[in-house]
């Protein structure tokens, strides 16, 4: 039915990430070394997972070095030789968390089902999602930009920019569902995509300040009265 759904389902965010931190980033070498350091002598996924967590508990700028070397379980100077900064460290994690954290977004954008469903799908996970018991709650991108000060331009636009594709991904579904008869040919659907970010992202905090699954399946629900009639 839906002919380009594979298209939103690999669909990938971070593309303006080294855009805006590329500089900061330490290059690459293909024999497995970082700069002029040693060898890794640590798994890569697994410290940027553990870094994931503490950034996503307590933000950027709650977040210490040493608390993040120690989670990462590494030295200094092996962080300072496989990630360059902790900005630059940022900009990877935000990278982990799409993929790890965050896939279920997309997959359920790429869902074989009417353009209705998939939406109520994707606000019933997200209720399901920030509320797991084994992660911090809510999202950590919605949940750090409320964390971020105004003075960390390049963070704001970070984020900024991860919210921006998510929407255009939900807005990339709409059309498709315009396109079939899903949505009333009038349909604003750059508007009606904002809508339902803002309400991913307030269900996110939400959940931050801790409210109930239940409670974010009620919020779901009503969201869904914006539908659209046809």
């Amino acid at each position: 039915m839906w002919s380009n759904r594979s298209n939103i389902r690999h669909m990938r965010f971070g593309s303006p990430v080294s855009r805006i931190y590329g500089a900061m980033t330490p290059k690459k070498d293909p024999s497995g070394r970082r700069g002029r350091g040693r060898p890794q002598s640590f798994d890569r996924k697994e410290a940027l997972c553990a870094a994931m967590r503490l950034f996503w508990d307590r933000g950027y700028e709650g977040t210490s070095f040493d608390d993040l070397i120690s989670v990462m379980k590494i030295s200094a100077s092996s962080f300072y030789n496989a990630f360059g900064s902790k900005e630059a460290l940022y900009h990877e994690v935000i990278e982990t968390y799409i993929s790890v954290a965050g896939g279920w977004f997309l997959d359920i954008l790429g869902e074989d089902a009417d353009t209705r469903t998939v939406f109520q799908d994707l606000t019933t996970a997200a209720a399901v999602e920030f509320t797991r018991p084994d992660q911090p709650a809510g999202c950590m991108i919605s949940v750090a930009a409320t964390q971020c000060s105004p003075n960390q331009h390049r963070l704001r636009d970070l984020l900024a920019s991860q919210r921006t594709q998510a929407e255009g991904a939900m807005t990339a579904r709409l059309q498709q569902g315009l396109e079939v008869g899903d949505l009333p040919i009038d349909t604003d659907i750059e508007a009606l995509a904002a809508f339902y970010g803002s309400l991913l992202r307030g269900m996110a905090v939400q959940a931050r300040d801790g409210a109930s699954q239940e409670r974010l399946m009620e919020i779901a629900r009503f969201g869904m009265n914006a539908w659209p009639k046809a």
